[in-house]
């Protein structure tokens, strides 16, 4: 090999390993950088050590929401009382807290905050904590980027501003209605009871209804349904429909300043026995404006259910007749 050559081969050699060189420090800035922004603003070794949830966007005009948990379900503590919550939407937000996701530095300054919504007085705030108080996360949810898809967030105690999909509104922007678990049966959502669980059911209409007023009496037999009313042909898919109805239906509101002991809650009823032995009793109010008031055996709450979602629980007997 000539001389030349050997200073081509070495010439080659050395751009090549400068290349490599120079590429992996371009791919390790790449690979530092995607790990940086992958993200949890709440370790999940927590999750099970949360007990209360505050959120508070009354800086933007909404009323301030208090989760705690009491067993494996949570509440919405409201004017010294607490409401059944949706654990499932409760789980959701805990969830995204715990959740690694992309969530990329944007600032490490203080003087950021208030140009991203992010100073404490600006700001929406959730804040997590567990049994004894101690607080497990404390965040500042900021403004929306330029897209409208994310959001800047910040804890507390850091000037560190990451961005990322914008998950929170949803929770931060809602009315605690919006948290209520307002089945009247809210075991349905864990497949507590279902209309298989229900053995026999009775239903009294109305008592203003005088001309329909007749107690309707539905036992299971199997698969199969008992009458204490003529049907020619039965429908069964339409009684086990029925009985889903009852089940899930739902209020609008809670009615705070009702008690279930209120002696207008027995207007109308709907007694459900279960295959444990049992018996839960739905009681319904006159309509007034358009409601019903309605309470449940064994529950220390009043309900506000719409006449519509009321009115489909009394049907006529030929609702059951096959067509």
């Amino acid at each position: 090999m000539t001389h030349k050559s050997k200073i081509i081969v070495l010439s080659s050699i050395i751009a090549a390993l400068a290349l490599a060189y120079i590429s992996g420090i371009v791919f390790e800035h790449e690979r530092v950088g995607r790990r940086s922004a992958l993200f949890t603003w709440l370790d999940a070794r927590h999750e099970s050590s949360i007990a209360r949830i505050t959120i508070d966007n009354t800086v933007n005009g909404f009323e301030s929401i208090t989760l705690v948990q009491q067993g494996s379900n949570w509440f919405v503590s409201r004017n010294d009382k607490e409401f059944p919550a949706r654990n499932l939407r409760v789980e959701d937000l805990i969830g995204i807290l715990t959740r690694r996701s992309n969530f990329p530095v944007i600032s490490t300054n203080a003087s950021s905050h208030e140009r991203l919504g992010l100073a404490g007085n600006t700001s929406a705030r959730i804040t997590v904590a567990d049994g004894t108080g101690r607080s497990l996360l404390d965040l500042l949810i900021g403004q929306q980027d330029i897209t409208g898809r994310n959001v800047f967030l910040r804890r507390l105690d850091q000037n560190e501003v990451r961005s990322g999909d914008d998950f929170f509104t949803t929770f931060i922007t809602t009315t605690p209605v919006s948290w209520y678990n307002l089945r009247l049966f809210p075991e349905i959502e864990t497949g507590g009871v279902n209309e298989m669980s229900v053995q026999r059911l009775t239903v009294y209409p109305p008592v203003t209804d005088e001309e329909e007023f007749q107690h309707l009496i539905f036992t299971r037999r199997g698969r199969e349904w008992d009458f204490n009313f003529d049907l020619t042909n039965p429908d069964i898919g339409r009684v086990n429909s029925y009985i889903r109805d009852i089940l899930n239906t739902s209020g609008n509101n809670f009615a705070e300043d009702k008690e279930p002991t209120d002696p207008d809650l027995y207007n109308s009823r709907i007694a459900l026995e279960f295959g444990d032995g049992s018996i839960r009793i739905l009681r319904f109010g006159p309509e007034e404006n358009g409601i019903h008031f309605a309470a449940v055996t064994g529950s220390p709450f009043v309900y506000s259910v719409p006449e519509w979602s009321v009115t489909r629980l009394f049907p006529n007997i030929s609702t059951f007749e096959r067509n």
